[in-house]
């Protein structure tokens, strides 16, 4: 099984600027899903005052990390997926250029998509971006249906499960306090969603840190010339790098996400930003486990609705909704499309 040591890494980015210019693009797309989906793990804590924001980024940091490590040791399934669901041909060099291209598209639609404050899927632009970069490289070839089929069920999976799971946690809940002190339930559930949002960090560490870790390798592969494994093992200080990264987003850009998602959708109380937490970490899990790599922005903003619904469904922003739908609809044909025009643009440059 294949692997990388650290000193073989840094050996390599020394010596390849093809590797260095990769390993970039790669930390800036992790980057800058640290700032555009990872907030979505701890918006709800900060929007019912459970966490000042400081606190919840660090909480974000640290459970980032143990969902990286953690789910990793357990199964690299998700990784695996990303890692083999596009095809770039059999010269390194072409395929590295193109997946450099794709990294460019997705940065530049995640930017965006944070510059209007719009949780976008960061998960549907790593895939519709590298995608349309590897369909500019081989054209149909580009595409392992086998695998790229998960995508399509996480598509539909995390959207519906975020949701019923949602409403039914906030009925479940509602129904076991009904005639308990209100001050007394509410004490209890602000520190109930400490724990639902280390959780839901944990399961987004667990998701988005094992695609982009399949994606680093991909190019550290790739530069070393190795276009042809197809398992690895992810190694420890990837995991840490990663995690490290990611919650340098978080801090960087994290608020303004975290007031569109728990602020501006549903105004919540305590037990249903738990509700909400631990509907979005169980579908999560589920996902995890089964290999599928899911959209961590989908599944929990739709959990975040189905606990809206759950009361009534005036109680949910539908404009908000409407804008985050526009945006997750627009992200596979948009970031896409841009991969395709950039590998163009790459290799015209670059080959």
């Amino acid at each position: 099984m294949a692997t990388i040591s650290l000193a073989e890494f840094l050996q390599q980015l020394i010596s390849n600027p093809a590797l260095l210019i990769t390993v970039v693009l790669v930390l800036g797309v992790i980057l800058v899903n640290g700032w555009t989906d990872a907030p979505n793990a701890i918006a709800t804590c900060v929007s019912t005052r459970s966490l000042s924001p400081k606190k919840a980024i660090i909480m974000a940091a640290i459970f980032n990390f143990l969902g990286v490590f953690v789910m990793t040791m357990v199964s690299n399934a998700v990784a695996q997926t990303i890692y083999n669901m596009v095809d770039f041909g059999d010269n390194p060099k072409n395929a590295l250029i193109a997946l450099c291209a794709a990294l460019f598209a997705i940065v530049v639609w995640a930017t965006a998509a944070w510059a209007f404050g719009i949780p976008t899927s960061e998960s549907h632009a790593l895939i519709a971006g590298v995608t349309g970069a590897a369909i500019a490289l081989q054209g149909g070839k580009g595409i392992n249906g086998g695998e790229w089929i998960k995508v399509i069920y996480g598509l539909f999976m995390s959207s519906i499960m975020g949701f019923i799971i949602g409403y039914i946690v906030t009925k479940l809940i509602g129904f076991i306090c009904k005639g308990m002190d209100h001050r007394k339930t509410s004490s209890f559930f602000r520190k109930a969603q400490v724990c639902g949002g280390a959780a839901m960090a944990f399961m987004h560490g667990a998701q988005d840190g094992q695609k982009f870790m399949g994606v680093f390798l991909l190019g550290v592969f790739l530069a070393k010339g190795q276009g042809n494994i197809t398992n690895f093992e992810i190694p420890i200080w990837l995991m840490i790098l990663c995690s490290v990264v990611m919650a340098l987003g978080t801090s960087i850009g994290g608020y303004k996400i975290i007031k569109t998602v728990g602020m501006g959708m549903v105004k919540l109380n305590t037990y249903q930003g738990f509700s909400a937490d631990i509907a979005a970490a169980i579908s999560l899990y589920v996902a995890s486990i089964l290999g599928v790599p899911v959209s961590t922005t989908h599944t929990k903003t739709t959990a975040i609705m189905g606990v809206g619904a759950s009361k009534r469904l005036s109680s949910v922003n539908w404009s908000v909704v409407k804008e985050m739908v526009a945006a997750w609809v627009l992200t596979f044909p948009g970031c896409g499309l841009l991969g395709i025009i950039m590998a163009y643009i790459f290799m015209s440059i670059f080959k």
